[in-house]
């Protein structure tokens, strides 16, 4: 470890980390140790630029947790009417923002049925009527006003308030105005989602919306002179308030830096790059649809890789396509075009959120239409199959790690090549969410042995906000000894429960893992182009849905975000519930009573 002149700055293996231990006044309450992270930079001055706005923001997350200790020893006997009155209106702003974003983001060229994806939604609101009709109050929206309080006032409330009815009976209310809403937009009629910050009243949500009075005829008008100006600057090739696309991309990764692992930053980047070579390096506001249908018709030439393809090595994306098209070579999947598109999307969507004078998302609606589902792209395993991956030799016994296809004596209990496919079956974990854990991350709770899978470490990455959760252990794991494992792991000093899965040099370690996962199912003949390591989930799905556990908990112990609105205000199930859940999943037609404990 390097010696550095910030306090917080300390440098590892040529990258540079912030690190700074908790204050002693709050070591007891605060969830860490110490709050270090990497700041993903080897340069020094970069690093001293970073690291002091890192210390900033961590002292801030010091205070506030000190804020938090003192409001908890303080709570409030009761909320005031302005109170109620705030949370509600959050709450219904919450509702219109999430509905409208939805809208905004929908694939409406793809075969995905919008309003099926309202179908979970409507039975909320129909259950949430019913409830209401009978003067009574549907149990999640106790939950949800739990969260409110928790995330929007200063001080907690008493457990013992008669509020906390008031509030979720008042919730239940809002819930059923905004639906009313939600439904009318799906009608065609134009209902505004308020700013959140402000106090709303929402009852009158559904009226039709007045004439232009003489204050919004002159926004209208002061709007209509503002992109006059700017179309007249693109034709004369000037525009004073945008900055050129490689000075907002700079900005934008900047600020995405901190949180990226090393491959999206670079996928981003790469994207963005590409397209300013495509179509040029303009001031944002002299890109419009044409630019974006432009870079779309390159991507369609490329073959998959291209990069990586020889004959088009050493070639700008343009002149690479050109090439493509001319030696016939096969074009990439609509799901990769797809997603470089999204990262070129992503960009546009953050710039339009911070300059005026943006025009709208050049890439929006572009991506082409896929022939499958997400569903679809992966078919759960065949019993046949499951039997014959847990009854190769690398289950019941192999000759060593690195003859695992040859029958032997080693059963390696020890290592994630064993574990990583039993943990995805027992509990619909993605294959890096599995590789990548810490032995803490294997804890318990009230009896209850559960993973905590989240983010806290720099070789880790979430694919979504909703991946942090934690999932009970399977009564099958401990069966087989997963426990174990996970102390035996701990007794050694390691930080990995799976040291031996190494990290490939994208930064992933299921990028080495999926090659072998692959291998044993070439091994096993069983490896078609519908299945993967991923095929694991939708078997623990399948096995859910078979053991009559509810689509709400399973979308919870798999992190998924669910459909419709039935997901977006609240934050799930207690351990408790969960593992009571997860005690009743079964495979009614395997048998894996050939794998045993030592």
């Amino acid at each position: 470890m390097d010696a550095t002149a910030h306090p917080r700055l300390y440098r590892r293996s040529g990258r540079y980390y912030h690190r700074a231990a908790v204050p002693q006044d709050i070591q007891a309450s605060y969830p860490k140790t110490e709050e270090t992270f990497s700041l993903r930079t080897s340069d020094y001055q970069e690093a001293l630029r970073r690291v002091r706005k890192a210390a900033h923001e961590v002292d801030q997350r010091f205070e506030t947790h000190r804020q938090q200790l003192v409001a908890q020893a303080n709570p409030l006997s009761g909320l005031t009417e302005q109170q109620l009155q705030h949370l509600n209106d959050l709450f219904y702003a919450y509702l219109l923002k999430t509905d409208e974003e939805y809208r905004r983001e929908f694939d409406w060229d793809s075969d995905a049925d919008f309003d099926a994806a309202y179908e979970a939604f409507n039975d909320e609101v129909e259950s949430a009527q019913a409830a209401y009709s009978t003067g009574c109050i549907a149990k999640r929206f106790h939950r949800y006003a739990k969260e409110s309080v928790e995330a929007h006032l200063e001080s907690p409330l008493s457990s013992e308030s008669s509020d906390w009815d008031e509030l979720a009976w008042r919730l239940q209310q809002t819930f059923i105005t905004a639906a009313q809403a939600i439904l009318a937009r799906n009608r065609g009629e134009v209902v505004r989602t308020p700013p959140a910050q402000q106090s709303i009243q929402p009852q009158h949500v559904l009226q039709p919306y007045e004439g232009l009075g003489s204050s919004n005829l002159e926004a209208h008008q002061q709007v209509g002179q503002r992109l006059f100006r700017v179309t007249a600057d693109s034709l004369s090739g000037r525009d004073e308030t945008t900055p050129l696309l490689s000075d907002a991309v700079g900005e934008w990764l900047a600020e995405k830096a901190r949180d990226w692992s090393t491959k999206t930053y670079n996928d981003h980047r790469t994207t963005l790059a590409n397209f300013r070579t495509v179509v040029g390096d303009k001031s944002l506001a002299q890109y419009g649809k044409a630019d974006g249908r432009h870079f779309k018709r390159v991507l369609l030439k490329l073959p998959p890789n291209w990069t990586k393809q020889k004959s088009l090595q050493g070639l700008t994306i343009d002149i690479a396509a050109d090439k493509a098209a001319k030696l016939g070579m096969d074009t990439m999947s609509g799901k990769n075009l797809n997603k470089i598109i999204g990262y070129a999307a992503a960009f546009w969507n953050w710039a339009s959120a911070h300059y005026d004078d943006c025009p709208a998302n050049p890439l929006a609606s572009l991506k082409v239409k896929l022939k499958t589902s997400a569903r679809e792209e992966r078919d759960p395993f065949q019993v046949s199959d499951l039997r014959a991956i847990f009854h190769a030799p690398l289950f019941t016994g192999c000759q060593s790690l690195r003859y695992w296809r040859q029958p032997g004596h080693l059963i390696p209990r020890n290592s994630g090549m064993y574990w990583a496919p039993l943990v995805s079956l027992f509990s619909g974990m993605r294959m890096g969410e599995i590789l990548q854990l810490y032995v803490s991350d294997i804890r318990e709770d009230q009896g209850i042995p559960f993973i905590d899978i989240n983010g806290d470490g720099d070789d880790k990455s979430l694919k979504t906000s909703s991946s942090y959760r934690a999932i009970p252990v399977h009564p099958e794991l401990i069966r087989l000894g997963f426990l174990s494992h996970a102390q035996e792991m701990r007794q050694k000093g390691s930080q990995r429960l799976f040291p031996d899965m190494p990290m490939g040099n994208d930064g992933y370690y299921s990028s080495v893992y999926s090659k072998r996962f692959r291998a044993l199912l070439d091994s096993l003949k069983i490896k078609h182009s519908q299945n993967a390591f991923h095929s694991l989930r939708h078997n623990f799905e399948d096995a859910c849905r078979d053991s009559d556990v509810s689509l709400e908990i399973t979308n919870t112990i798999q992190g998924h975000t669910e459909s419709g609105m039935a997901g977006r205000y609240g934050s799930g199930f207690t351990l408790q519930r969960l593992n009571e859940e997860m005690r009743k999943v079964r495979y009614r037609s395997l048998d894996l009573s050939q794998l045993t404990r030592e």
